[in-house]
């Protein structure tokens, strides 16, 4: 399941996932979206670690920006992920 959390300027959609929790580490993952004529530009970022697990269509500087932008917003993403987002639409995603 993922969450809604932002859209962004660009019309990219940033998601977050419920709260994991494997040996006593939680993490999320972050996901950006962005819908082009043919398909979508697609990232995911997993916290804390901030090692992406896939990216496909963004630049590296928007990569560069997607990663400020989720150390930005990381206590936000664990606090909602834990709530099971922000109580708004969810996402099956």
């Amino acid at each position: 399941m993922m969450y809604p959390y932002i859209t962004l300027a660009d019309e990219t959609l940033v998601t977050h996932s419920h709260l994991k929790e494997e040996n006593e580490l939680k993490s999320v993952n972050v996901h950006f979206e962005r819908p082009k004529p043919h398909g979508f530009d697609s990232a995911r970022i997993s916290l804390p670690s901030y090692a992406w697990i896939m990216r496909d269509g963004f630049t590296d500087e928007e990569i560069r920006d997607f990663e400020a932008f989720a150390s930005n917003n990381a206590h936000l993403l664990f606090k909602y992920a834990e709530k099971g987002g922000l109580g708004i639409a969810k996402l099956a995603v």
